[in-house]
């Protein structure tokens, strides 16, 4: 039977949600068994995602427009254009210098291994020698094993590119995570605006340079855009229909309890989704004031995904939320309260059913001049109130070289995040933040009129993540490195406003022409205003992207010079990095890649290493030095060593900018001398 248009493109844009939920929901508790392999990936993953691929988007409407091909066409153009061109311009962060190359590190680890935590090893090393050291950047050491920094969700799904092609297999995975993130937003923008305007949205997002730069890399952005905008495009097919409290279980059940997984399983990938669920708690006590059937389906996905996802945070990775404490301590309390005011307001309510709000009829055009007033605040927000205090020593410092290298007056403990909302400007153009403002003002009007049902779940969410990111980014502020608290759900939310209000103003064009009943030249106005504004809101964000950084690949070179510098290592051999400024940054690769036994001596002397290594031959094993020169090698073996250096590149890396976005490229240059020492006869 040969499906319509509509009903492809409805069912194609909740396909990556839907994918990505069914495997996090079967892989993360074959990691958190210590069971998580190919085989079980094979025997279990791949039948439920199979599945779950085949049953559930059956389970979606139809829409109510009538949808041509060429839609359909172009999205899917656009976002397979964009898998292939990120892949060939993927990196290869293996390194640990930022979050790629530590994602990189935990997806190997889980991948070849199979469980957390990772242990030392000290036994094939030299015991409980003091003089060695195990923990490094993005690996906490807790008593005898090494936890790795972040969330499992992103190196769950970077696995599976691991298992089919190695390291680039690997690598090459979050192109194509990025890709459905575009195709995400396209269906999320058909379902709330129209068929028609979903290409425009996807293009907009795919030459955005952060969506491309994220891509890229192994970060945890595409995935946690692929879950929150998927669970807003469930929860919308979940609600098309109408259903109540006491009817029999149904597609709308269904598809409720799979949007409420999607947004819930976004805590597996990224803790800090957790702030971004707080609208969805208050959504669904207005479901159930409404008596809506939805409400509890989508309140137990959210329950089942978000329990996984704090088991995620304090069963695997608790060390990280340590670090975080500061933050996330209160974000829990508020999340505590939020769950208490909503139990409480819908008892409250529960005899009188959602609140009439439209009858205040001063309210909806309040809440359009608020939202428009909060934008002016955001855009003023530089004159009146410049934002200082990292909280960190590092990242002062960071901060402040990086102001020398721009000839910015040295201000280390300035944030930036004052100028957030021009992050934005900076990345999809100032008239896509204008369109975009104007189209909240609007939607926010037909809403608190109770016009539009549809919009209230993705305005609750969108405005509430986009209001508290540009209010406090928390993010080292040089670019593009914080253009990453923008891209899951900020710049797609300012894209969708934008498109919308771009459809409202052609609609009003085009209606003004019919009842004027002009000529040939008026009816064409609807025509221009819509190129012309997508032109404006398209031109900007590639040409900022195109003068960027998107033009060349980071860390070429990296891939093989790892495969090489594993060749070179023997089976039995345990490592020492003798140099503590570089254990921080490969201590990872060389246990986790190569899967040798590491440590670290922060400053060796002659007798410290003569020590170690005779542990490491009376253990049977052969003692490997490694340095980011072969000077220290010489050094510290009295010239017995012969040392190579099996990893050598040089390669482009991302600059470093705080007030104009970024351009050009750093150089990042890497070393491994190691010196192989057999035990003697």
């Amino acid at each position: 039977m040969r499906l319509p248009p509509g009903r492809i493109l409805a069912r194609v844009t909740a396909l990556p949600a839907i994918a990505v939920s069914a495997w996090l929901l079967v892989a993360f508790p074959l990691l958190a068994l210590g069971l998580f392999t190919p085989l079980a990936g094979i025997v279990v993953g791949v039948p439920a995602v199979v599945a779950a691929c085949a049953l559930v988007p059956r389970l979606i409407p139809d829409p109510d427009e009538d949808v041509p091909w060429w839609p359909v066409v172009l999205v899917l153009l656009i976002a397979a254009g964009f898998a292939v061109v990120q892949i060939a311009y993927h990196a290869e962060a293996l390194v640990i210098r930022r979050d790629p190359a530590s994602y990189a590190m935990y997806t190997v680890w889980i991948a070849e291994n199979g469980s957390l935590p990772i242990p030392l090893r000290t036994d094939l090393i030299a015991g409980d020698d003091p003089s060695l050291s195990y923990q490094s950047l993005a690996q906490y050491q807790r008593g005898d094993v090494i936890w790795p920094q972040f969330m499992a969700g992103a190196p769950l799904l970077t696995s599976i590119g691991y298992w089919l092609g190695g390291l680039t297999g690997m690598l090459v995975t979050t192109p194509v995570l990025g890709a459905l993130g575009v195709l995400t937003l396209a269906g999320l923008t058909a379902r709330l605006v129209g068929a028609r305007w979903a290409p425009l949205a996807a293009i907009v997002l795919a030459v955005c340079l952060p969506q491309q730069w994220v891509s890229r890399f192994t970060y945890s952005e595409p995935a946690t855009q692929i879950l929150l905008l998927g669970g807003l495009v469930l929860a919308y097919d979940a609600l098309s229909r109408r259903s109540f409290l006491r009817d029999r279980w149904s597609a709308q059940h269904t598809l409720a309890a799979a949007a409420g997984l999607s947004f819930g399983l976004g805590l597996v990938v990224r803790i800090d989704v957790l702030r971004d669920l707080l609208p969805v708690i208050g959504f669904v006590g207005l479901l159930l004031l409404a008596r809506r059937g939805q409400a509890l389906p989508l309140l137990g996905g959210l329950v089942v995904g978000s329990g996984m996802g704090l088991y995620a945070g304090y069963g695997l990775s608790r060390p990280y939320l340590e670090y975080l404490s500061d933050s996330l301590n209160p974000l829990l309390v508020i999340t505590a309260v939020v769950i208490a005011v909503t139990v409480v307001a819908t008892a409250a309510l529960w005899r009188h059913g959602v609140p009439r709000v439209e009858r205040v009829r001063w309210l909806p055009n309040a809440m359009a001049v608020l939202a428009l007033v909060a934008m002016v605040g955001f855009a003023i927000r530089p004159l009146l109130w410049p934002d200082y205090g990292h909280g960190s020593d590092f990242t002062d410092r960071w901060v402040a070289a990086v102001q020398e290298r721009e000839g910015l007056p040295i201000e280390g403990s300035r944030t930036y995040y004052d100028l957030s909302l021009y992050w934005v400007g900076w990345y999809v153009g100032l008239s896509t933040v204008l369109f975009a403002a104007l189209g909240l003002a609007l939607i926010l009007r037909r809403v608190t009129e109770r016009r539009e049902p549809q919009w209230v779940l993705p305005t609750m969410l969108l405005v509430w993540t986009v209001g508290t990111t540009l209010l406090r980014p928390a993010i080292t502020p040089d670019h593009p490195w914080a253009s990453r608290r923008l891209i899951a759900l900020v710049i797609p939310a300012f894209i969708l406003f934008a498109v919308w209000f771009l459809a409202w103003l052609t609609r009003y064009c085009d209606r003004a022409v019919r009842a004027d009943g002009g000529g040939p030249v008026a009816r064409s106005l609807p025509t221009v205003v819509a190129a012309g504004a997508a032109a404006a809101m398209i031109v900007p964000t590639a040409t900022t992207a195109a003068n960027g950084i998107m033009g060349y690949r980071q860390d070429v070179g990296t891939v093989a010079a790892t495969e090489n510098l594993c060749a070179h290592l023997p089976d039995d051999g345990s490592v020492v990095v003798v140099d503590g400024g570089m254990a921080g940054n490969y201590l990872p690769l060389l246990r986790n890649v190569c899967g040798l036994p590491t440590a670290a001596m922060d400053e060796p002397t002659p007798g410290d290493v003569a020590r170690v290594v005779g542990e490491i031959h009376r253990r049977g094993r052969t003692a490997v030095l490694a340095a980011p020169d072969a000077a220290p090698l010489m050094e510290l073996t009295g010239g017995a060593a012969s040392p190579v250096r099996p990893f050598h590149v040089v390669a482009d890396m991302d600059p470093s900018t705080l007030m104009k976005p970024p351009t050009g490229h750093w150089t990042f240059r890497g070393s491994v001398w190691v010196a192989v020492i057999p035990a003697e006869d």
